[in-house]
């Protein structure tokens, strides 16, 4: 193949530019704040998990202590009719009497330990609402360091696609300016050999793969026309010669 001197090194600028994009794309894959936001939302999970779980509490001791308090006031209920009909006279039956008085006993023994039926749940509940409480400021705490993490993320993002769109119409215009099959046999060799499909000749070594060339191979070069597409014999990618190749 043959490209004129002059569409070789644009190859080389190309080149750059083709590395430079793949710099930003490494650069917005590995922001930092990707683990950041990854690590905090896994915390944000399971405070929710126990945000969850303490509010359940919650609700689950109030429906009880709403049962105890229910349960409470008919035994008050009753033992306050049983008084009534205590203090009222109207059974005179000593038997009777001494059921009913022994019922009066029975409920306030009932109600004194329905009472304390209530006070326990009333703690637990207290107990439970404090932790919803406070478990509702942490994860409000890191909803906000996510909110800033992701803030940061998408500054960077909006930079580094303003760059990439940059170097994209760069590379446009110059790759426009590249024969056509040059850019194919370019583009080809880029996606075998790792994003490099062009490197420089410097001093006699191959910027590509790094490796010197042999002598024979720098022997044929030199023979070589000026716009004849060498290639490299160890990676097998454009080789552009300067005036710094060292031929």
């Amino acid at each position: 193949m043959n490209a004129a001197p002059a569409d070789q090194i644009r190859l080389l600028d190309v080149q750059a530019l083709d590395v430079r994009l793949q710099q930003l794309a490494h650069k917005r894959k590995s922001l930092p704040e990707h683990a950041e936001i990854e690590s905090l939302n896994r915390d944000l999970a399971q405070l929710r998990d126990l945000l969850v779980a303490a509010q359940t509490e919650e609700s689950d001791c109030a429906r009880e202590q709403t049962k105890a308090e229910q349960d409470v006031d008919q035994v008050r209920k009753r033992a306050v009719r049983d008084q009534q009909r205590l203090d009222s006279g109207a059974i005179t039956s000593p038997k009777d009497l001494s059921n009913l008085q022994h019922e009066i006993v029975s409920l306030a023994k009932r109600q004194g330990d329905l009472e304390d039926v209530v006070l326990e749940v009333m703690e637990r509940r207290e107990s439970a609402q404090e932790r919803v409480t406070e478990l509702t400021r942490r994860v409000a705490s890191v909803q906000a360091k996510v909110d800033d993490a992701t803030a940061r993320r998408d500054a960077a993002f909006e930079e580094i696609d303003g760059e990439v769109a940059s170097v994209t119409k760069d590379r446009e215009v110059i790759a426009a300016a590249v024969p056509a099959d040059l850019m194919k046999l370019y583009d080809k060799l880029r996606g075998q050999q790792g994003g490099i499909g062009a490197a420089k000749l410097y001093q006699r070594t191959c910027q590509g793969c790094r490796q010197e060339l042999a002598i024979t191979e720098l022997s044929e070069i030199r023979a070589a026309a000026p716009d004849t597409v060498v290639r490299c014999e160890n990676c097998g990618r454009i080789l552009v010669r300067t005036a710094e190749s060292g031929l």
